[in-house]
């Protein structure tokens, strides 16, 4: 395949320029604002109500509202700052991703908008990630200081999302399903943004609407895995008899759509690097594993790419998605993508003809203004002179210091999507 000349030795400028626009085509092909309308249910004889809980709930709202030219009305919480101008849908925003009272309140009046639906009511959910800290409604004997404490622990443990979330679900009244047997004899139609490797809608926000074939032994043997103790009232709830199933309650019909996910963000990606005359090859959609460690996995194969064009030849765009995780030791800034980022750095150690992109398609990389972080094959360089201790830095978890002193992080502000982390590699 033909290169244009100008990608045949880009500038350092221009390979990160380049990285980041393949970013933007990817948060285009995931906006709820086009994925929503595709996959909306039938109308009902009754009433429609709307639910929902996560990063992308807002947004989501605003597609449905769009979309209906319908009555319909209802609640969604989403973190603080990715709202939006609703109309006939509430907009609340809570915290995340430790919950706090807001979310608990939210959960509390999302509970109370189900109740009494009868068999031509339809409630639409809307649900992506983040919902699990948003939609906060403890099980019976637990407060929310203690899924405080035990959300803290769960993030700083390196326990992955599938194991999070599973624990969650034994924790709440609302999470693995409950939420839609509190709809009774209504349908429910559950539309998910993934944000989780697999794309299991079960596990995106803890499954509020779907059924959990997890158990609360599974949850335990969870914090056993990553060394956590439970306070007396989490054990209580995980050791306690399981509730006799329900009887002579009616159940309406379950409809689960997944419409945005890693994989059409990364179509999206390598469709644009094709365009401007790349290869491009997606590594994975699901990628999981210990940030740093990740990285140093992909500079290897960027290495690889560079020095006997294998799996192929430059210039060309590597591409993954998933979720990686951090162990977090030291007292440093950053999230997961920056980690992972430094990490693919400190592999490469200057190399000429390679750059690099991380970043969390919600636009927020752990709990930092950033989505994530850009590097080139100058970086390595302009570090060393500003007198930066790369392996250090990472040591101690504070690579957004790193990127941010180079004036290479990416910042898009909330992107009111979320399919979780993007990785691209640029070699040339």
């Amino acid at each position: 395949m033909s290169t244009p000349p100008s990608l045949e030795r880009p500038t350092p400028a221009a390979g990160r320029e380049l990285l980041r626009a393949l970013f933007a085509e990817a948060l285009t092909a995931v906006d709820p604002l086009a994925a929503v309308p595709r996959h909306l249910p039938p109308k009902p004889r009754g009433r429609t109500v709307v639910v929902g809980a996560g990063k992308a709930a807002a947004r989501m709202a605003l597609a449905l509202e769009q979309a209906w030219d319908a009555p319909l009305s209802g609640l969604v919480v989403t973190r603080y700052g990715h709202g939006e101008p609703c109309r006939r849908i509430e907009v609340v925003e809570a915290g995340h991703p430790v919950p706090d009272a807001a979310g608990l309140q939210a959960a509390q009046r999302i509970r109370a908008l189900v109740d009494g639906l009868g068999a031509d009511d339809l409630v639409i959910a809307l649900v992506s990630g983040g919902g699990s800290s948003l939609l906060t409604a403890p099980a019976e004997g637990l407060d929310l200081a203690e899924k405080r404490q035990l959300t803290t622990a769960l993030l700083h443990s390196g326990a992955n999302i599938h194991e999070m979330n599973c624990v969650r679900r034994h924790l709440s009244s609302l999470k693995g399903g409950k939420l839609a047997a509190a709809c009774g004899p209504a349908a429910v139609w559950t539309l998910v943004v993934s944000d989780v490797p697999g794309d299991d809608p079960r596990t995106v926000a803890s499954g509020p609407t779907l059924p959990d074939d997890s158990t609360p032994a599974d949850a335990l043997e969870v914090l056993r895995r990553y060394g956590i103790a439970p306070s007396p009232g989490v054990r209580q709830v995980l050791e306690r008899p399981p509730a006799a199933p329900g009887r002579g309650v009616a159940q309406g019909p379950r409809e689960c759509r997944v419409i945005a996910t890693a994989q059409s963000a990364l179509e999206a990606a390598a469709a644009a690097a094709r365009a401007r005359g790349l290869q491009a090859l997606i590594l994975g959609n699901a990628l999981e594993g210990e940030a740093r460690q990740v990285g140093l996995v992909h500079a290897g194969i960027a290495r690889q790419v560079a020095g006997v064009g294998q799996p192929l030849g430059a210039p060309c765009v590597l591409l993954s998605g998933g979720e990686t995780t951090v162990t977090v030791t030291g007292r440093g800034r950053g999230g997961r993508n920056a980690e992972f980022l430094l990490g693919e750095l400190i592999g490469l150690a200057g190399h000429p003809g390679v750059w690099g992109l991380a970043a969390d398609t919600d636009g927020i990389d752990g709990s930092e203004s950033n989505a994530g972080a850009v590097f080139g094959p100058d970086s390595w360089a302009r570090g060393e002179q500003l007198g930066l201790a790369a392996r250090e830095l990472l040591a101690r978890n504070d690579a957004f210091s790193y990127f941010d002193a180079l004036g290479d992080l990416v910042v898009t502000g909330p992107t009111r999507t979320n399919v979780n982390d993007f990785r691209a590699a640029l070699i040339a």
